[in-house]
């Protein structure tokens, strides 16, 4: 059969159990051995040229040489070459030695030739496999007999983590190998320390290594990492050692192997979701262009990677969630901040701007009321608040009334929690002047303050407020004149006042220069 013929026939070959596949396994080594003995019988039946030569063109080495003889149960040039010097643990690339192959070809003379001529019992292949692993598996019982009596160890691991009383399904060879296992005082605990010792031996070297300040991502020969192998055999412990001092999960070997590869390909689940706690991407592609899920042959481990693979997807959505909501909660609270600072330093000044213009016009209405007095020879109004107690004079009563209230500002606000209220500039109070200061908001809640200057005679709050209490003084005096004629009245000088007429408005330009004797510039 050639070798796409072999490959097609794999699947039914792995469906078949342990013992057919062994079964088949030597009826096609002797079906090449007999095909290959053809060949040589024709090739010796017709010389070629190269035969004619006196000196050959090709040759083995000796070692070759063995492993193929014993291949061929060639028993007389085995012990020629063994007598010649030898070794009788000569092994091909896989580590397979001729002990190896004669324990599942079942040749027991062939194993007693080699074990006479000293031949390692205990030898291990590439996979960590014995001579006895492999008698054991293929239910060779006689084979069993003679390794075990030659020292075989009954507790050596392969590579799967596996005795040889883990790999034997004949139940003759099961019960010799567990009946030698009790007679050498063999527990549980014994066989649990002794498949854990190559894991401790491994992590025991990595924190060396690490001691040492030495790297944890060195490769191999064949490009694997610390973590290709820990996670290949299943070393759990080792692989979260590995994990913990950070290492990588996405190295790869020379076939783009990932550790979570290797993981799968195994069957190690408990490695897998390590990895994937971690952070290990459960789509990377190797050479081949094959995923953890497409090497995986357990089907129970798929539908388990699927579900990793939907656990890591949705833990990113909800991270990436948790950041635009981070994010957006961050911005609105130095906006809100910002927003608010804003409205109550606007909504300060504005009530300062409201108050002084209150006082201001209030001194005016008040100086109006005492001049029309001193025309019709009447007594002035007295009132600590300056309003009018005269009933008789109604209408200086209304007119501060409506003036008061026009100063008075609206406390509305919008839906939004904004000031909704603006004091126009072009807003009469009294006499039809136009108050010097207009406050608009907008939807932002931004306030802006248009400042007109005017000059004038009442200065500033301070100012407005002293010559406030002058003209309660002139007042008083003026009711204790009208309750009694013949007191004393005192003289009081009052602070000159000029009238709304003396009022002139500065636009703030350059060219226009307003002369006047007062002293004070009210800016609001």
């Amino acid at each position: 059969m050639d070798h796409s013929e072999l490959i097609q026939e794999m699947p039914h070959i792995e469906q078949l159990p342990t013992q057919e596949r062994l079964n088949l396994a030597r009826k096609r080594r002797a079906q090449q051995l007999k095909h290959w003995i053809n060949k040589e019988k024709e090739f010796n039946r017709k010389p070629s040229k190269l035969q004619k030569s006196s000196k050959p063109n090709i040759k083995f080495k000796d070692s070759v040489v063995l492993l193929e003889a014993a291949a061929r149960n060639d028993i007389e040039e085995v012990k020629h070459l063994l007598s010649k010097g030898v070794s009788p643990d000569s092994c091909n690339e896989d580590g397979l030695t001729a002990l190896h192959q004669c324990c599942i070809d079942d040749n027991e003379a062939m194993l007693q030739l080699l074990l006479e001529y000293g031949a390692n019992v205990n030898s291990e292949d590439s996979e960590k496999w014995t001579p006895l692993h492999a008698a054991a598996t293929c239910g060779h019982l006689r084979l069993v007999r003679i390794l075990i009596a030659r020292g075989a160890n009954l507790l050596a691991v392969n590579a799967d983590g596996n005795m040889p009383y883990d790999i034997c399904e004949d139940e003759q060879t099961l019960d010799y190998i567990e009946s030698e296992m009790a007679k050498r005082g063999v527990t549980q605990q014994l066989i649990d320390d002794t498949r854990a010792l190559t894991e401790k031996n491994m992590l025991n070297d990595l924190k060396r290594i690490v001691a040492n300040g030495g790297d944890l991502e060195f490769h191999d020969h064949q490009g694997a990492t610390p973590l290709h192998i820990a996670s290949a055999n299943g070393y759990t412990s080792v692989v979260e050692y590995l994990l913990e001092q950070n290492v990588r999960t996405d190295v790869v070997d020379r076939d783009d192997w990932q550790p979570v590869h290797a993981a799968a390909c195994w069957g190690h689940l408990d490695v897998l979701e390590l990895l994937a706690q971690a952070g290990a991407d459960l789509n990377a592609k190797n050479k081949n262009d094959e995923t953890p899920e497409d090497i995986c042959e357990d089907p129970e481990l798929k539908e388990r990677i699927r579900q990793l693979k939907t656990e890591q997807e949705n833990k990113r959505l909800l991270e990436n969630q948790k950041k635009r909501v981070r994010r957006s909660q961050s911005n609105t609270r130095v906006h809100s901040v910002r927003r608010t600072s804003l409205r109550d330093r606007g909504m300060t000044a504005r009530r300062d701007a409201v108050e002084e213009a209150r006082l201001r016009m209030e001194a005016e209405h008040n100086r109006n009321l005492e001049q029309e007095a001193a025309k019709n020879g009447q007594s002035p109004p007295s009132s600590t608040d300056g309003t009018n107690t005269n009933p008789s004079e109604g209408d200086g009563t209304e007119e501060l009334s409506n003036n008061t209230t026009a100063l008075a500002p609206s406390d509305r606000r919008a839906p939004e929690g904004k000031d909704n209220d603006s004091l126009l500039a072009s807003e009469t109070y009294g006499d039809g002047d136009k108050n010097e200061s207009a406050y608009t908001t907008d939807v932002n809640g931004k306030v802006t303050v248009h400042v007109f200057v005017t000059i004038n005679g009442n200065g500033t709050l301070a100012d407005l407020k002293k010559q406030r209490m002058e003209i309660r003084k002139k007042n008083d005096v003026n009711s204790l004149t009208a309750s009694d004629t013949n007191s004393v009245i005192p003289e009081v000088n009052l602070v000159p006042t000029p009238s709304t007429a003396d009022l002139t408005k500065f636009t703030g330009g350059t060219d226009e220069i307003v002369e006047h004797n007062r002293r004070c510039c009210a800016i609001q």
